[in-house]
């Protein structure tokens, strides 16, 4: 919505692909929530542990559907291409992460593709959606979909540093729960190459994980230096995203999208 107003601002048009976007999210964090056997999301029940796993899959099947119907209405043709685009690139993102839980010889590269499929996407997405849509000038279109993008790189990194520093109670979820389904991000990937107790942290991390051990690998985590490696990367996307915005006129949508930004890098939750 915010990157409309940089062009012809149709709140209608607008409103309706930033509505299909939206269910397009949602369905894939019910299918989400059944992949990770996740029993809550934002602290509430999930589809899957109130209706089961049948139900959470028709449920996000028919979301997605929704959003199928609500965007065949646009006749533009690279609404379509860019939509299918990332929805196939997000799902590549997914099984990629399914493909590598508990593999600890992953590098950086892998999961800085990883994050940039399942999430970086669908805010660059969002962003470039609405700035096609108000016409807007074809520079505006892609510092608007680098903003997206780094803001989304910054994004699920310090999500993933979240999981590992915040409480349960601000997450609404344990902390270390990638850990425990195997999904190595960025501050656990740093402490297996640079911690001296990596080899430990390899013998911890496994499918049958306490939660003793998972407290300890988490310590492991933290004293390695994987934090404060992760959150400097972070602020490189961060300092990306805001050279992009930048660049744009400044008006009231951009002092809002870089509010946005500043959200993003200082959450704790």
């Amino acid at each position: 919505m915010l990157a409309g107003k940089f062009g012809r601002y149709d709140v209608a048009k607008l409103t309706q692909v930033a509505a299909a976007l939206e269910l397009i999210h949602m369905a894939s964090l019910v299918h989400d929530d059944v992949i990770d056997d996740a029993a809550t999301r934002r602290g509430t029940p999930t589809v899957k542990s109130e209706w089961g796993d049948r139900m959470a899959m028709y449920t996000g099947d028919y979301i997605f559907a929704r959003a199928l119907v609500l965007l065949a209405e646009f006749s533009d043709v690279r609404i379509h291409q860019l939509l299918s685009e990332s929805i196939v690139a997000m799902c590549e993102g997914e099984i990629e992460q399914i493909r590598d839980f508990y593999n600890m010889e992953q590098n950086l590269r892998t999961y800085l593709r990883r994050i940039k499929r399942k999430t970086a996407l669908l805010l660059s997405v969002s962003c470039t959606l609405g700035a096609m849509v108000a016409e807007c000038k074809p520079r505006e279109v892609r510092l608007l979909e680098r903003y997206g993008y780094y803001a989304g790189m910054a994004f699920q990194i310090i999500d993933d540093i979240l999981d590992l520093t915040s409480t349960p109670k601000k997450l609404g979820k344990p902390v270390g729960s990638d850990l425990r389904q195997g999904n190595l991000t960025l501050p656990v990937l740093f402490a297996l190459q640079n911690s001296r107790d990596a080899l430990r942290l390899r013998n911890l991390i496994g499918r049958e994980m306490t939660a003793a051990e998972v407290e300890e690998a988490v310590k492991i985590v933290k004293s390695s230096g994987g934090i404060e490696y992760a959150r400097t990367m972070a602020d490189r996307y961060m300092e990306k995203c805001l050279e992009a915005l930048r660049q744009l006129p400044n008006t009231d949508a951009r002092t809002k999208l870089e509010g946005i930004a500043h959200f993003i890098n200082e959450r704790d939750h």
